[in-house]
């Protein structure tokens, strides 16, 4: 389990046609890299951001973090293209935006080929009912990650969001059981308000409190508040390698419920305090790479 994990915290969106920030991306704390032709890239610079951001792909240099290119749509004059030129230049993944069926996503993996990991954006109100069938086709897929688009999805669901984000609640609670459920990772939507990072540090706990992996940003002065808060704190770590070696004891091999400083504690909890663990030697092994 424990190789298997990647820390995805932060996850910042750069766009495909800047140079200067992609260049900038190399050195910054975050744990992924989404180098973007979509939202943020004007129709006139779709061609030359996709050149410079599969060339960024193929330089590399980007240390351990994890590298994303995310395309425009197929029912759009770029998707085809961007699909063909990422999966030529061999990123860590391709993000594909507004996956609403199981249909939908069968055909970005038809376009992209085998081999490829996908990550898929939930961003719409078709998606929020198809969940589990699309956990069901990401898992069976080659999808190893959802990114909530929330940005689309408010604007499909013509709401008005406050700090609580309370129209937004069950989508986001039903989109991380569809990810547990078919073992996906899932990030949480950008937080918009850039100077406002008391309004993010609350947004990041709420959706570290929804079990959310981590937040995609959209700004390089918010990764401090992503990676803090998506990380397990050091009690909790400490709990878990306590409960993880009390289970390792020989005369409680095969036992499933022990005693552990006065509380009860099955397999059940085991099982995430390994999960746990694992998580915190990944960021660690993490952020001794981005030193490098």
């Amino acid at each position: 389990m424990a190789t298997q994990v990647r820390p995805r915290r932060s996850a910042l969106y750069l766009p495909g046609s800047n140079a200067r920030a992609i260049e900038k991306a190399r050195t910054l704390p975050c744990d992924a890299v989404i180098l973007d032709l979509e939202d943020s890239v004007a129709p006139e610079a779709k061609v030359a951001a996709r050149a410079l951001a599969c060339e960024a792909v193929r330089m590399g240099g980007f240390g351990p973090r994890e590298l994303i290119v995310r395309v425009n749509g197929l029912d759009t004059p770029w998707g085809a293209d961007d699909l063909a030129a990422a999966a030529e230049a061999g990123p860590d993944a391709v993000l594909v935006p507004k996956v609403a069926s199981p249909e939908g996503l069968a055909a970005y993996r038809q376009a992209v080929g085998p081999g490829v990991t996908l990550w898929a954006m939930i961003e719409t109100c078709q998606a929020v009912f198809a969940l589990d069938a699309l956990g069901r086709a990401s898992a069976d897929g080659g999808v190893a990650a959802w990114v909530v688009g929330t940005n689309d999805l408010v604007k499909e669901m013509r709401c008005a969001l406050g700090p609580d984000r309370a129209p937004l609640l069950p989508a986001l609670a039903m989109s991380v059981m569809a990810a547990r459920a078919h073992g996906l990772a899932i990030l949480d939507g950008v937080y918009n308000d850039i100077p406002d990072l008391e309004g993010l540090a609350r947004e990041c706990a709420q959706a570290a409190s929804f079990g959310f992996d981590g937040k995609s940003l959209i700004h390089p002065t918010h990764l401090d508040a992503a990676n803090r808060i998506f990380a397990p704190d050091s009690d909790a770590i400490a709990w878990a390698r306590t409960v993880a070696a009390a289970f390792d004891l020989t005369e409680n091999a095969g036992k499933g419920v022990l005693k552990v400083e006065g509380r009860m504690v099955e397999r059940l909890h085991l099982e995430e305090a390994r999960r746990l663990i694992a998580v915190a030697e990944a960021i660690s092994t993490h952020e001794v790479g981005n030193e490098v």
